[in-house]
């Protein structure tokens, strides 16, 4: 999954943003599961940049909405 940059999202629409916030969460949670499941972690920086993606889509949609 590419890591999607602020001015990235901000060109998005909502609808877009929203489902490119899904497919993050949904990699996220199979990326915990396998880390989890095999009890070390594979790669700590891929999860910690996941959620701090996830954070960065979730800020700006709450700006776009709060421009409407």
């Amino acid at each position: 999954m590419v890591i999607l940059r602020s001015k990235e999202i901000r060109a998005m629409e909502i609808d877009e943003i929203q489902k490119k916030l899904d497919e993050l969460k949904a990699e996220h949670s199979k990326n915990i599961s396998k880390s989890a499941a095999a009890g070390v972690y594979e790669n700590p920086g891929k999860i910690k940049e996941l959620k701090r993606t996830i954070a960065r889509v979730l800020t700006i949609m709450n700006e776009k909405q709060q421009e409407k």
